[in-house]
């Protein structure tokens, strides 16, 4: 006979394979040719060394301005286990998800200048700028190729460049992405990470390229409050939040 303590492990593991299966989040990095584990959600912050900001669950954040929304839930710094990967302006970034799910939707990718050491900053006072995005790249709404089917197809996997003209510092980079599948709410996955950058650079964004999170999306928002199934055959879709910063 199993004994409780196994009836309990069995089914917190039946349970974290079923979120997995669901939805998701980022799993590792590979920044300039190194890879980086990333935080292991539903499981303690105590011991774990990453990275990546401590996030929670695979389940998405369904409100645009949820206090969660910059970093995900908790967002937090893992203390002493909390890594920054020193990489150089114009790395190449390859976040690696899980076996994501879901094809329709934007891929959007944020950075923010923590202006100091980046495992004390406050994620909800970071001035964001957005470094790359991609929404519906062909076709229609309901047959179309969206970004995160794009991602799919490349094995769960986003890669996007650093502005190679971008001022060394301290830096967090934030992955999202914005699941539209469902016709009743949008599905924000956001995770962040570490870095610091290092090169001779001296450009930084300002003005209208900057946004906080939570406050850059609103549900009135086009790309955010949106039934795909309703307009089948539509072909324009607006990403949410700034343009792009090319540096």
């Amino acid at each position: 006979m199993f004994s409780a303590q196994s009836l309990v492990a069995l089914a917190l593991a039946a349970f974290q394979a079923s979120q997995v299966a669901a939805h998701g989040g980022v799993i590792s990095y590979s920044i300039d040719g190194q890879t980086y584990e990333g935080f292991k959600a539903y499981n303690t912050p105590v011991g774990q060394t990453s990275i990546q900001r401590e996030w929670d669950s695979y389940n998405p954040l369904t409100n645009p301005t949820d206090p969660a929304l910059p970093c995900n839930a908790n967002g937090a710094s893992l203390g002493s286990g909390q890594q920054s990967a020193t990489v150089p302006a114009g790395a190449t970034v390859i976040a690696q998800w899980n076996d994501w799910p879901h094809a329709i939707g934007p891929v959007m990718v944020y950075m923010a200048n923590c202006n100091g050491p980046c495992t004390s900053a406050d994620t909800s006072s970071l001035e964001w700028f957005k470094i790359d995005e991609a929404g519906l790249l062909s076709g229609d709404y309901a047959t179309g190729e969206w970004a995160q089917g794009k991602l799919i197809d490349d094995g769960s996997t986003w890669t996007s460049t650093i502005p190679s003209s971008l001022a060394p510092g301290e830096y967090m980079l934030r992955h999202e992405l914005l699941a539209i599948h469902t016709s009743d709410q949008p599905q924000f996955y956001p995770e962040c990470a570490q870095l610091i950058l290092t090169g001779s650079g001296s450009a930084q964004p300002s003005g209208s390229y900057l946004v906080k999170f939570p406050g850059a999306y609103q549900a009135s928002d086009p790309g955010v409050t949106i039934d795909v199934y309703a307009t089948p055959d539509a072909t324009n879709y607006t990403i949410p939040g700034p343009a792009v910063w090319q540096g």
